[in-house]
């Protein structure tokens, strides 16, 4: 497991960058955190460093944004909607989403129930009192 902890914005924005270094040749990542704990912000970062052009906005009430524009696809999942028996409604999209050259997010993964059951990168994102993140890798190394 790598741990790091991000007391500014800047911080969070070189922790997305090395995490694209890792990931250019794509990777499926499930993000736990409570709201407001910074994976959206993350997931925004992540991808301006993949080159993503467009706006990254949460998918919180579409399910899944899709960006083309960087050197990889970028796929954007938020099961927070769907909770409990709708996760088994979408299973096979996520599947097909870990498949091939791309990077997918998955925020709210705490409510597959462990529904995916592919590799994937876990991220957990925790605040504390101080403002500051800490973000938690679990299946990825990051290069200091």
């Amino acid at each position: 497991m790598f741990k790091v902890t991000c007391k500014t914005l800047e911080d969070t924005k070189k922790l997305a960058q090395k995490f694209a270094k890792a990931v250019q040749n794509g990777c499926f990542a499930s993000l736990y955190g409570e709201i407001g704990a910074g994976k959206t912000t993350f997931v925004k970062l992540a991808a301006d460093a993949l080159g993503v052009k467009e706006k990254v906005t949460s998918p919180s009430f579409v399910i899944l944004n899709e960006y083309h524009t960087g050197s990889i696809p970028v796929y954007h999942f938020d099961l927070y909607r769907l909770e409990n028996e709708g996760v088994s409604t979408i299973l096979d999209e996520l599947r097909e989403y870990s498949e091939g050259r791309s990077v997918t997010f998955v925020e709210w993964a705490e409510f597959s129930h462990g529904e995916i059951p592919f590799n994937h990168i876990k991220i957990n994102v925790t605040y504390n009192d101080d403002e500051s993140r800490v973000y938690s890798f679990e299946g990825l190394e990051l290069q200091e």
